[in-house]
């Protein structure tokens, strides 16, 4: 930052972190365990794919990264799914401080929020993996697709009649006011899910 080296690490994971508008502290969480346990690194036989972070006790630096939300329109990057700085620098300190509660503190490093870094990664294999929390696994463009999907599921769902059926099929008294042909206008019954 600014010419000068404010951390680093060794053998480990460094972790570029896109913050999203929708993230909540249940993707902090789910984002922490994944970090920590996943399975990258060789065991002691050489066995690929066997040995987490901590069971090797490597380090993890973290870098955040808000371009990583970027949506292109055309050619142009848009990122207005980023959570907004003053959110993102909050989340992104729990998000540090729940990785060394559940780790070795002086194994996690970070960055510089919100500064212009050089970071420099040398990628042992190369192995780069993308990791969602499961409630933001919906492309952003197909939301809008699913919310209309389900506004259609929901037109087409069996109207739940406001009566019984015994009243429904029960002759009606001419003479009771309360008694409708209908005509009077459009009674929806259908109850808000």
């Amino acid at each position: 930052v600014g010419g000068e080296q404010i951390s680093s690490i060794g053998r480990g994971l460094c972790v570029l972190l896109g913050i999203s508008l929708e993230d909540t502290q249940r993707e902090l969480e789910h984002m922490v365990r994944k970090i920590l346990n996943l399975r990258v690194f060789e065991d002691e036989s050489g066995k690929h794919w066997s040995k987490s972070v901590m069971d090797k006790q490597y380090e993890v630096l973290c870098v955040s990264q808000f371009t990583l939300q970027c949506i292109l329109k055309g050619n142009k990057p848009d990122y207005h799914m980023a959570m907004p700085t003053e959110q993102a620098e909050c989340f992104y300190n729990n998000f540090l401080e729940q990785l060394r509660k559940a780790y070795k503190p002086e194994l996690i490093k970070d960055g510089k929020f919100g500064a212009y870094m050089q970071v420099h990664i040398q990628n042992d294999g190369p192995v780069t993996i993308e990791l969602e929390s499961p409630a933001a696994a919906v492309d952003p463009k197909q939301l809008t697709k699913l919310e209309k999907q389900q506004q259609r599921k929901e037109k087409t769902r069996t109207k739940v009649p406001s009566e019984s059926s015994r009243e429904r099929n029960a002759p009606r008294n001419k003479d009771d006011p309360s008694a409708s042909s209908g005509a009077e206008g459009d009674v929806s019954s259908e109850r808000e899910p």
